[in-house]
């Protein structure tokens, strides 16, 4: 391989020949081998709006020439397309505030001008009026709200509208309800996909309250919050660059001493997500039940067979989808403990517990945005309810039994359920047998689409 010297505050650094990193971020690479967790390319392009801004806003200031901000400009936009991801390749696990995943950013972004024929330096020019103490938070906060809007919201609307559908597909069908996993009264089995519809609602209203927050930035704040060498204003300038840029309107957090040290936004914006997936794992949980079977289990809907469920019992197929979206809930759950400890750690004037925490965030996100709409696309879709199993569970309940309380009673009511119960026998029977009411009687009472 070949290399080239590079040369920081520290002295010279090899670095290859073919990359357009700089000495910083081959200490970086050098120094932390551990793990192998790449940045997420969300926070990478991140950066390269929240660069593209400062240069612009930079270049209205008088601290950057226009000539070095277009050529700025133009790498960020390279940059965001993807052409060159392979140049960041840090891992998560280094310092606790990015500053090298910042200095990544800003070394690959000079390289590319001075390929360019522009000369910038990565701290004198790409860095101008900025700190990683506010930038790798202002990445964040802007690869939160680009992934919750981009991939997650979008993901749920989708699996909504599915369960809307199925929800339509049978509007009279009637089931038994079930609570404490034992018998309880009918609903309409659209009543309770509606109920599905909302646990992915509910999240999301939580999540597009969370954006409020999260579109408050701390650029602005540089090292400490105080804006140290950054000029009036630049806050709002660069926010105001980003809105055009992004299409969400992004504004300064107004004080940048809560912006640096506190992460709130980030878990406020995570427990929506994990809301989301708590309500995930109840509806998965619910199909796979009431798909199981197909013969000694409840029976009650049908789902796609997708592939073969086992290496020894033939003809075996399992709720692979279900058991996805529970794992990925299950993750989710344990991102959100990792990023509450996190968040806990601001010390003074600096949170630096931020890579381990974007990390977690956006895999929750891309996780999240997968599990939906694979569920979709491979379970919720083809879902079909057994209707004639559910008319059978539905006559073999014994807790029909509650809406005769009103004409014989509680404890008669009570009775009647045991005896048949006991006996063996319908609920019917039992009615009929104690002498509580006639045969026309209980079939004039007992009606289940009157129970709905």
């Amino acid at each position: 391989m070949e290399y080239r010297i590079e040369h920081d505050t520290m002295g010279e650094v090899k670095v290859p020949a073919d990359h357009y990193w700089g000495a910083q971020t081959q200490r970086s690479k050098e120094n932390f081998r551990i793990g192998g967790q790449r940045q997420p390319k969300e926070i990478i392009t991140a950066f390269a709006y929240l660069k593209d801004a400062c240069a612009q806003a930079n270049a209205a200031f008088g601290k950057l020439s226009a000539h070095q901000a277009a050529a700025i400009s133009a790498a960020c936009g390279e940059i965001r397309e993807g052409k060159w991801d392979e140049e960041f390749p840090l891992v998560v696990w280094q310092t606790g505030s990015g500053t090298q995943s910042n200095m990544n950013v800003n070394e690959v972004i000079a390289h590319l001008c001075a390929s360019n024929g522009v000369t910038v330096h990565p701290n004198d020019h790409v860095n101008s009026s900025q700190s990683s103490n506010d930038t790798f938070p202002s990445a964040l906060h802007i690869a939160a709200v680009l992934a919750l809007t981009q991939q997650v919201l979008p993901a749920a609307r989708r699996l909504e509208q599915s369960f809307q559908a199925l929800e339509e597909k049978y509007p009279a069908l009637i089931k038994i309800g079930r609570t404490h996993l034992q018998d309880a009264t009918p609903l309409r089995f659209a009543q309770e996909v509606s109920g599905w519809r909302e646990l992915v609602g509910a999240p999301c209203r939580m999540l597009e309250l969370s954006l409020t927050e999260l579109r408050r930035l701390a650029i602005g704040g540089t090292a400490v919050g105080t804006g140290l060498n950054a000029p009036k204003g630049f806050d709002k300038a660069v926010c105001d660059k980003l809105t055009e840029l992004t299409g969400v309107p992004f504004q300064p957090d107004e004080n940048k001493f809560h912006a640096l040290t506190s992460k709130d936004a980030l878990v406020f914006a995570h427990g929506a997500l994990k809301a989301l997936a708590c309500n995930l794992m109840k509806i998965a949980n619910d199909i796979r039940w009431e798909a199981s079977g197909p013969r000694c289990g409840m029976g009650e809907l049908h789902i796609p067979e997708n592939e073969p469920g086992s290496s020894i019992m033939p003809g075996k197929v399992n709720p692979t989808q279900c058991e996805a979206v529970t794992m990925v809930a299950v993750q989710v759950m344990a991102d959100d403990t990792a990023i509450g400890m996190a968040a806990s750690q601001g010390n003074f004037q600096l949170n630096v517990f931020l890579p381990v925490s974007a990390y977690n965030f956006l895999l929750s996100t891309q996780l999240l945005t997968d599990a939906m709409d694979s569920f979709r696309v491979h379970c919720v879709d083809g879902i079909t309810a057994d209707e004639e199993r559910m008319a059978e569970n539905l006559q073999n309940s014994l807790m029909l039994v509650t809406c005769l309380t009103p004409k014989i009673g509680y404890e008669k009511a009570a009775a009647c359920a045991k005896r048949a119960l006991h006996d063996g026998t319908t609920l019917r029977e039992a009615v009929m047998a104690m002498g509580c009411l006639t045969g026309e009687e209980y079939d004039e009472t007992v009606r289940p689409e009157k129970m709905v």
